[in-house]
């Protein structure tokens, strides 16, 4: 059975708290902690193709949570296709490479809130509302532009 040592994600966090201050302005924090949920999935082995695509660099982690050419709401560890150009950057311990990516193809937030932030959840929700809403659209018009194309 698995621990909650197990898991990068789990460890990642519970690192940014144990036996140190948490920084709660520094926004990388939340980064972090969504990049290891793609080390999690990799290491989980459920899916072959994404371990295969994980380790021959076709998917990597973009720790600027971009998407190269597309302009959108950054997030937490956007995950994608490599763009052809670039370069996949490994790291000790980490299944996962660094790289700019194409597209999003799974991406994750992270909130991190502290008590006296739990006053500010009211515009979290609605920060990730909006976001959905983004994404949806951004969804509908891809699709229209393929039914366009390929009729």
């Amino acid at each position: 059975m698995a621990t909650t040592t197990d898991f990068h994600l789990l460890r990642t966090f519970r690192g940014l708290f144990e036996g140190t201050v948490y920084k709660h302005r520094d926004s990388s924090l939340g980064d972090l902690v969504a990049s290891q949920l793609y080390e999690d999935l990799v290491k989980l082995n459920k899916s072959q193709k994404l371990t295969r695509r994980v380790q021959s660099h076709e998917r990597v982690v973009n720790l600027a949570n971009k998407a190269i050419g597309r302009p959108s709401r950054r997030g937490d560890g956007t995950f994608g296709e490599l763009v052809p150009t670039a370069v996949a950057i490994t790291e000790k311990g980490l299944l996962v490479a660094r790289g700019e990516v194409a597209n999003i193809e799974i991406g994750a937030e992270t909130k991190i809130l502290a008590k006296a932030m739990i006053k500010q959840i009211d515009r979290v929700i609605g920060d990730l509302i909006r976001q959905v809403e983004e994404y949806g659209a951004l969804l509908i018009r891809v699709s229209r532009e393929y039914d366009r194309r390929f009729p």
